[in-house]
């Protein structure tokens, strides 16, 4: 087990966190779930991955890194923030160390904040599984906004290679706030 105290950790590996993409104005806003598609974020393995948090810590036996403090994950236009974040990668196929481990899934947790150009979601938690594909944030309150365009749930899943989304409401309503400004014009 190796503890390291980094304010800057590296990553050039291929570090696919899917984000919440182009939201697209959804009729039915009284249905307790919505669904749509959106656009995945369109994230490069030729782009570097940077990851800042104030503790790292690696556990090469269980296969994971711990990242905790103000974490913060940026590829290209692509923001994650969150308390912390525990990455998972598949035994004997590298380390998040040397950059070459194959990821499996990332659990981020404690205020997470994704944001893309225009786009943005804040949740309480979220798992990313590459080997599934998927992305899932959840909280009391999930938003997810577009310049004024505003939707709120409990929970987001994204199938990340069809870009099929679905925002859940828990019991609630689905709540969505849409700018006739942002309609397209036929």
């Amino acid at each position: 087990m190796s503890v390291l105290p980094a304010t800057f950790f590296r990553i050039s590996a291929s570090l696919a966190v899917a984000g919440i993409g182009a939201l697209m104005i959804v009729s039915g806003a009284s249905a307790q779930a919505t669904s749509s598609k959106m656009k995945g974020l369109e994230l490069s393995n030729d782009k570097p991955i940077q990851i800042e948090s104030d503790k790292l810590e690696i556990k090469d036996p269980e296969s994971k890194a711990i990242f905790t403090g103000n974490v913060k994950v940026v590829q290209g236009t692509t923001t994650l923030q969150a308390g912390s974040m525990t990455v998972f990668y598949k035994s004997g196929a590298g380390s998040v160390s040397s950059g070459d481990a194959d990821i499996e899934r990332i659990e981020v947790s404690q205020r997470v904040f994704l944001s893309s150009g225009t786009q943005q979601a804040t949740a309480d938690s979220g798992e990313f599984n590459m080997t599934k594909q998927t992305f899932v944030l959840k909280g009391e309150k999930v938003v997810l906004s577009e310049g004024k365009n505003v939707f709120v749930g409990c929970q987001l899943n994204v199938q990340m290679n069809t870009g099929e989304a679905q925002l859940e409401a828990c019991g609630g309503r689905v709540q969505i706030q849409l700018d006739p400004k942002s309609q397209k014009k036929n």
